[in-house]
């Protein structure tokens, strides 16, 4: 029924003051709800990078001088870079103190776009910042630093940056006490260098090479990032993003530091190349010695979807590699065997029944291969019983339905000549992890047509 019928029929056909006030408002009102849902669905935010919080064990924690009797990073700057999956012009930072036993005060923090040594070069690692493309990030309507209470997260202020995506961003920060005690969240499996330097350096053109020289003497490489959790980017409701829930193999073991040659980034390049996929960012989600049924490294995946893929900004699809950890560590005899294969599939299942809660389609990935000489995971004296399981659960994967689509990882990146191991060709040398080429087979194995099929979000009726 058309507004102004409505309102003649509300507030009558008069012509007074105060009736036409009445209609003019109620016009206005009853088309609010409109307005505010427009503007609601032209631009949001969207995850375009993410590093999975967990808490650092003890030989993941800095050396002296940044790993102190009572406090990590006192009267430390800290410069990490990460490899960004889109485009955007406005950005905001997320730090996490999920792990830390103590808050957490940051006193300053700036972004920049990194110093490459060569032109060739992208810049991850840098230990130096570009001068003139740096800028301060601020919190809470304004603040140059902010507290993170234990257990919490912070987000920046939005800030006007530009990023490009499979560029790679520096972030630096500044923590005048540290983190008292010992207890504090990062990503140890960072697979990129980051520099630690004494003092505020956050403006700092280079902390290895720092204009105070007892700054550049004690500078450290570190291959771990800290506190960084996600960045974010306001962009169009067209741009979405795909969170990757994994382990060692997606977190890159093996992969080349500083190259983000993991197998997430060799799928980001391919989504890139294509008009109606590089709309979407790539979250990496996973964590070393993770595992679906039980905490390790980092909180089992069944009990981290909410934070580490709903709650994420702008989450369309899910692909879930996870379970070599939970076979590999489990009692290598039938029956054990067998109810953590039972456990998986469960566990799989509530997984993308939470997900497709939230509308978000969930992709499959088969286990991939862990027999070899001196692997531990495929040592089960000679019963085959963790082999028997990881087929067992892999047909599962792919025949029952659970999953919108389903990447058979285990079928690109087998041995030809022996189904139980990775080809030659993509061993990293541990019959586990995959090497460069490995995770560029397994970046090629996902097919690019489904995020068009999936691109609304994902209703399926409950089963």
């Amino acid at each position: 029924m058309p507004l102004q019928v409505l309102s003649s029929l509300v507030f009558g056909s008069g012509h007074g003051l105060v009736r036409g006030a009445l209609a003019t408002a109620f016009l206005l009102l009853i088309s609010l709800p409109c307005i505010v849902a427009e503007a609601k669905h032209t631009e949001h935010w969207v995850g375009i990078w993410t590093s999975m919080p967990q808490l650092v064990e003890p030989a993941n924690l800095p050396n002296a001088p940044y790993n102190g009797s009572a406090a990590v990073f006192e009267n430390a700057t800290l410069r990490q870079t990460v490899f960004v999956t889109q485009d955007a012009s406005v950005i905001r930072l997320s730090f996490s103190n999920a792990f830390g036993g103590t808050d957490l005060a940051i006193t300053a923090v700036t972004a920049a776009l990194p110093a490459a040594a060569a032109k060739n070069e992208s810049g991850a690692g840098a230990s130096g910042v570009r001068p003139e493309t740096v800028q301060t990030v601020t919190f809470s309507g304004g603040r140059p630093g902010v507290t993170v209470p234990n257990g919490a997260l912070v987000v920046s202020d939005p800030l006007n940056f530009t990023v490009r995506a499979q560029s790679v961003l520096s972030v630096t920060l500044y923590l005048a006490g540290g983190q008292p005690g010992h207890a504090l969240t990062g990503h140890p499996g960072s697979r990129t260098s980051s520099w630690a330097a004494p003092g505020n350096l956050v403006a700092a053109p280079d902390l290895a090479n720092a204009t105070a020289s007892a700054a550049a003497a004690a500078a450290a490489r570190i291959d771990h990032w800290y506190f960084l959790s996600a960045i974010d980017g306001w962009l169009p409701a067209s741009r979405t993003a795909l969170a990757i829930v994994g382990d060692s193999i997606s977190d890159g073991r093996g992969s080349t530091t500083n190259a983000n040659n993991r197998w997430p980034d060799r799928l980001l390049a391919r989504l890139q190349q294509r008009r109606d996929t590089a709309n979407i960012s790539v979250l990496n989600q996973a964590a070393g010695g993770n595992r679906v049924l039980a905490d390790g490294l980092g909180p089992n995946a069944l009990g981290r979807i909410g934070r580490d893929v709903i709650a994420q900004a702008g989450v369309r699809y899910a692909l879930v590699l996870e379970g070599v950890n939970d076979l590999g560590t489990a009692v290598a005899d039938a029956a054990a065997q067998g109810r953590t294969g039972d456990a998986l599939v469960a566990a799989y299942a509530q997984i993308t029944a939470q997900l497709h809660g939230h509308g978000i389609a969930v992709f499959g990935a088969t286990i991939t291969p862990f027999t070899g000489p001196g692997q531990a995971y495929g040592d089960d004296g000679g019963s085959g019983a963790r082999e028997a399981q990881r087929q067992r659960v892999n047909a599962w994967i792919r025949t029952s339905g659970r999953f919108d689509y389903v990447v058979d990882f285990d079928a690109a990146v087998r041995d030809p000549a022996n189904a139980t191991q990775l080809s030659p060709l993509y061993n990293s040398g541990d019959y586990l992890h995959l090497n460069p080429d490995g995770y560029r087979a397994m970046a090629a194995a996902v097919d690019l047509a489904v995020f068009a099929k999936f691109a609304g979000g994902i209703y399926r009726r409950p089963t």
